[in-house]
């Protein structure tokens, strides 16, 4: 599903569906060649880790799976609604994303 995505890094976003259904985060990182997003403390799994020269104590640790990224739904900065994204371009030729609800510039 490589291609564009309607989330990126540093976005708030809602999640829709799954085990952390209604909780909010910050995009820590977007996967567009498998369609996935890493939102910060959502999708949390259990990792075994063996001890590295980096990591030197081994252990479980939690640490953030992706998942797909139509689970999520962008929140407007301006009226801190969960919202559709809509691509619009400006007068100098940039093409930016827009809040369906209030028309809000996203980027």
């Amino acid at each position: 599903m490589a291609g564009k995505m309607h989330v990126k890094k540093g976005d708030r976003v809602l999640v829709l569906s799954g085990k952390d259904k209604g909780k909010k985060g910050k995009v820590l990182e977007v996967l567009p060649a498998e369609g996935k997003v890493v939102v910060e403390r959502v999708n949390v799994v259990k990792k075994h880790q063996k001890p590295t020269q980096k990591v030197m104590q081994g252990g479980i640790v939690d640490i953030e799976a992706p998942f797909h990224a139509s689970k999520v739904m962008v929140i407007c900065n301006k009226c801190n609604q969960p919202t559709r994204t809509g691509r619009r371009r400006l007068e100098d030729g940039t093409r930016v994303r827009v809040c369906k609800k209030c028309g809000e510039v996203l980027d």
